[in-house]
């Protein structure tokens, strides 16, 4: 019986520290639709929560996200208040 108790304060420690490091859960960005792409008539990807913008779609379709990556992230070290977004729908 003492084993087991042991064992159950050390998983509770574990857990409260891998809760650390999770840290606050986010919604996905596929959620809020944040990124909307428009490939007729004109070609324009746009981050509506930075700013950023690309003229490239099929560059950003086939994977070249670090303009976008990088900006999220100055945003985040930054520490610039986050803008709500509204729902495209």
């Amino acid at each position: 019986m003492l084993k087991s108790k042991l064992y159950e304060i050390e998983l509770e420690k574990k857990k409260a520290e891998t809760g650390a490091f999770v840290g606050e859960k986010r919604r996905s960005a596929g959620a809020t639709r944040s990124v909307p792409m428009s490939l007729q008539p004109y070609q324009l990807v746009k981050d509506l929560r930075t700013g950023v913008e690309s003229r490239t779609p099929s560059d950003v379709l086939d994977g070249d996200l670090d303009t976008f990556m990088a900006a999220a992230l100055a945003q985040e070290v930054g520490g610039k208040p986050k803008e709500k977004i509204e729902d495209l729908e």
